[in-house]
Formats: C-alpha cells, structure tokens, sequence
C-alpha cells in the first residue's frame, strides 16, 4: 500500500472496507484555483439557476439511497434499518433551505428617503470550507454545504477519516446534476493539510463540526486570517421530567434519544433529571425499555444498536461509569445480560447508571456512548440548576403537559435549543446553535443564511437635474 493511501476500517467486523487516498498538496492548490475562478461566476447565477442545481443534485443523492445508506453503516456501524434515515434527512434539511433561499437573501429595504435609494444585499463570503463529521456525516455537511452553495459561495468538503466515502457520494450527484467546475469539491486531507489549507489565506468561512478540542485547533489556525468560523462542538444534553409528564411518552422518547446511533450523537441525551414524585417508575420503566433493545450486526434488519465506532469510546463509557459506581452510583443494568454481544471489539451494551451526581465525570462530561446518568430531583429549581450546570449548552428538553412553565424553565436554560416532549430532532426549520463549549455559530433556518453572506449597504444619493 502506498504512504498516501488510507485504510478504512469498519467497526462492524474491524475488516478493511476500502482503501482512498489522500488528496494531494498539488491536488489542494489546483482545488483552490477551480475555487477562485468558479467563484465569480457562481455568484452572478440567480438564486432560481443555483435552486436549479441543487435540487437536481438532491434527487441523484436520493436516487442512489439503498447503496449510501448501506456503505454508511460499514463506514460507522449504524444499524442498517436506521441508515436510510441520514439520506432521507439530507433530503429535507436540502429541499428546505432551497426553498427559503429566495426570501432570505433578497435585498434587505430601509425606511424610504426623499432623493436617496437605500439598501441592504447580502453577498457571497468567497471559499467555504467545510468541516464533517463521521457520526452523521451527511446531515452535519448538508447544513452548510446547499445554503453556502445556494448564496453564491463554492465550497470544500473534507470528510471524516471514518467515513470518508460520504464525501465523494456528494461529488458523485453535483457531478450527475451538471454543477459547474469548482463550485463544490471533495478533498480527503490529513489534519495537517487541512490546517495548511485554513492558513493558506485563500479561504472565507470555516464549518466544522466536532470535538472541542477541535474546535479550539479551528480557532487557533484561522487567528490573524480574519476568517469567519462556525463551530458545532461537544454536547452532555440534560433531560428533565417533570412530575406532570405522560411517563410512557417520556420514557419511550429519552431512551431513544439516548440510545439511537449507540450515543454517538452531540444533541443526544446523556443526562435525565426525574422529579423524586415519579422517579421510581421512571427508572423502572427506563430500564425495561433499554433491556428490550436488540444489539447485534448492523446489517441485520432487528438490530436496534451496532457498535461504537471506535475504541476510544468505549474506553470512556468505561472510565465515566467506573468512576460513577467507585462514588457510589448503581450500573442498573447486569453486565451480562446482553448475551448477544459479537465478539468483535468495537460492541459495547447499553447502561443506565442511577444514583448519580454532579461529582461524577458522567454528568459533567461529554460519554457519546450508550450510557446514560438519571438523577433525582424535587423541584423545577435544582432541575434546571443541574442542567445549567455544564461546560455545555446545545440542547435540553423538559418533559411536562404545562406549556407555560416549560416556556418559563426554556427561559432559563442555558442551550442553543430548547425541547418540549421531544429530543434528539433537528427541525431545519429553527436555527441549529449551541453555548459555552458547544461552540457558536448558526446552521439552517433563515438565520444560518446570514452566517453565510455578508451585509453590503448601498446608499444612492439620486440625480437632480436643473430645468
């Protein structure tokens, strides 16, 4: 095997899937010169041309569904029955953020002046760089690539090491949908050449979507480069359930919320603070609920949970739930009573750990693992005390049938999203944003536009003519 080329290893069975080499430094500066010679171009495309495109795009990726769905599952482990999922949500976020782009990047109008013409146009940044990641790939690229696409930007797509096919199938249905050369390119860099590439003075706007640390390498190389960056990091989301909630519905929802992609997801929920009224029947009915779910290969059809997609994962579910019991929190579930573990090294069963505490690493730090922490609580004030109570904000959700007190505890939170009797849902409609560690930035609604282009005034003072 040659030094550029790479290995890709599917946690399912640890076999190589496929080898791809690494986009090349030549490769990168002849990207960069499409880049900038497509750029103009693209930008004098009417919205209507761009829509045009990318809803053409958006139909060859759906056309080709079954196969992304299923190499995707080898790439990260995702049950199979889940998969499709991704596309049909690529799909959505896709065709929304189309349909909207009219409306929002039209001339923004100011309060009319006698003999002035005034206004607001947003313009294009230049080059996006976008960042994704392996847990939901396509989802994550989808929320910046078609609005930057969509605003007159081209694009740069680097996938995830773990699944660094999902780029090409992006590239493969621009390529079938006709999209002029350089507006959108795949490049699979190593993290140096990606970081040579975000200092390279070339680029407008970097879109990452990852760790914290990260993130802070994200903002350390784009420091002095006048970059704009948006960054979607870290999550420990928190789950309250209120004494007046449907505790079937609370209970079926947060156990999916929590359990679904193995909780390799940054606004899955790793928290859940019961109010001391129902907390008993909660726990019980919680546990029930997880000891149903079904563990085993992905590419079988009944399989609810795969494996993680890597074994520092499943070091650290170990770790946060070795140092929770070694303070005196309770593992609910048996050890063995997941009997139909493979014996393959990246599947690990899910738990839930009760009795626990913010002097836990698992109510503090990010798991992104099937494990999750259920607190006692006796009144809406702690409850929303501990879910501040974190480096993190990128979502929370009360479970309750009181609207009014869920807006007032929403009003206190400090997240990006707040939820009501759901979780671990992205609405493209509603902007996607986080605090604290969770990064800044907006991806998708009609706001995720303006993280995108940037504000030009144009201010007129009009011809009089002398008689």
């Amino acid at each position: 095997m040659e030094n550029n080329e790479f290995q890709i290893i599917s946690p399912i069975d640890s076999s190589v899937y496929g080898t791809l080499a690494y986009t090349s430094a030549a490769d990168v500066q002849s990207m960069l010169q499409r880049a900038e010679q497509a750029l103009a171009g693209w930008q004098q495309q009417s919205i209507e041309t761009r829509a045009a495109y990318c809803l053409k795009m958006v139909d060859a990726f759906v056309s080709h569904s079954a196969k992304i769905a299923e190499e995707l599952s080898w790439q990260m482990g995702r049950p199979i029955r889940y998969s499709p999922g991704e596309v049909a949500g690529f799909e959505e976020r896709a065709r929304y953020m189309v349909d909207i782009a009219e409306r929002k990047l039209q001339d923004i109008q100011v309060d009319e002046q006698s003999g002035f013409k005034r206004f607001i146009r947003r313009e294009p940044l230049g080059i996006v760089f976008t960042m994704a990641p392996w847990n939901y790939p396509y989802l994550t690229a989808v929320n910046t690539i078609i609005p930057a696409i969509m605003a007159g930007n081209v694009v740069i797509m680097k996938p995830s090491s773990q699944t660094p096919l999902t780029g090409n199938r992006i590239m493969d249905a621009f390529n079938q949908a006709g999209l002029p050369e350089g507006v959108f390119q795949n490049a699979f860099l190593t993290h140096e050449q990606s970081s040579s590439l975000i200092t390279s003075g070339k680029l407008n706007h970097v879109a990452f979507t990852g760790s914290v640390a990260g993130g802070k390498n994200i903002e350390a190389a784009t420091a002095g480069h006048f970059l704009s960056v948006g960054l979607e990091l870290g999550g420990n989301d928190p789950a309250y359930v209120r004494a007046d909630a449907i505790l079937s519905q609370a209970v079926e929802s947060l156990v999916d919320g929590a359990y679904f992609n193995s909780g390799q997801s940054c606004c899955g929920i790793e928290r859940i603070y019961v109010h001391d009224q129902i907390y008993d029947a909660f726990v019980e009915s919680f546990v029930d609920k997880v000891k149903q779910y079904k563990l085993g290969h992905p590419m079988d059809t009944a399989t609810e949970l795969g494996p993680v997609a890597k074994q520092s994962i499943i070091q650290c579910v170990a770790e946060h739930i070795d140092d929770a019991t070694g303070k005196g929190a309770t593992a609910a579930i048996a050890p063995d009573y997941f009997q139909e573990i493979l014996s393959f090294e990246n599947y690990i069963a899910p738990q839930v750990v009760i009795n626990v505490n913010h002097d836990m690493h698992l109510m503090q730090q990010e798991t992104f693992g099937p494990v999750v922490g259920i607190m006692k609580v006796d009144s809406d004030e702690q409850a929303v005390k501990l879910m501040n109570d974190s480096q993190y904000g990128l979502t929370a959700s009360i479970w309750s049938t009181d609207v009014e007190a869920a807006l007032k505890l929403g009003a206190e939170l400090q997240t990006g999203t707040c939820f009501m009797n759901r979780c671990d849902y992205l609405d493209p409609a509603l902007a996607w944003t986080g605090v604290k560690q969770t990064g800044r930035g907006c991806t998708l609604s009609e706001i995720g536009y303006e993280q995108l282009t940037r504000p030009k005034s144009y201010h007129f003072k009009l011809p009089v003519r002398n008689l």
